[in-house]
């Protein structure tokens, strides 16, 4: 399988066999994602791959809480009960044998550094900010992941759902140093025969513009 082939054979993976994920593929798929582009190569991610059941459960269990108490909130039943029919998405995770918490750690822009003592350049920072770039490279590293295991065989789902529940899951994993955050979430397994179709892509003429 070529890069190109594995870009159109990658597709989110929701249920997963019982068989483990070996031990050299998971280190091939984390040393794939460390090769991805990052803005000014600050490298800003850290991987927690969880392989204990209990905790992958435990998450799960942090992550309904946090959906039932934000579904409290809504204004309606129609509404309380279209977010609940998020829930078995969010926590599908549950299923996995591996479950790979993104994280990452605050962008360093030296921009801002010389500009932030001038009282007219906040909207020059703000354009600059809203580039995302510690986003962007984390999704650059999760892609590089994700193909890496298509390529090995092997299912996955990238998940940025959870994170309403990121507080409660960044304290209970506790491995991670204060300055990272939770972004995003990977399950990743042997996926069942039977999967879904992967989604129709929008016409590119609908989302390129050319200028010659």
């Amino acid at each position: 399988m070529n890069i190109i082939e594995g870009i159109y054979e990658r597709k989110s993976i929701r249920k997963y066999t019982e068989a483990p994920v070996q031990k050299e593929d998971l280190m091939t798929c984390l040393k794939a994602a460390c090769q991805a582009p990052s803005p000014k190569h600050q490298q800003n991610w850290h991987f927690v791959v969880i392989q204990n059941r209990e905790m992958i459960s435990q998450i799960a269990n942090l992550v309904k809480a946090r959906h039932e108490s934000i579904a409290a909130y809504a204004e309606d039943e129609k509404t309380k009960e279209k977010f609940m029919k998020l829930m078995r998405y969010y926590t599908l995770f549950e299923g996995a044998p591996v479950l790979v918490v993104v994280y990452a750690k605050p962008y360093f822009m030296i921009e801002e550094k010389i500009l932030k003592q001038e009282e007219n350049m906040q909207e020059v920072i703000e354009a600059i900010k809203s580039t995302q770039s510690a986003a962007q490279a984390i999704g650059a590293a999760v892609e590089n992941f994700l193909l890496t295991a298509t390529h090995l065989g092997y299912g996955t789902c990238y998940m940025t759902g959870p994170a309403h529940a990121k507080k409660e899951i960044e304290a209970l994993i506790g491995t991670v140093s204060e300055s990272y955050e939770m972004m995003s979430m990977i399950a990743m397994g042997v996926p069942v025969e039977s999967v879904s179709d992967k989604p129709e892509r929008m016409p590119l003429e609908e989302v390129v513009t050319f200028i010659d």
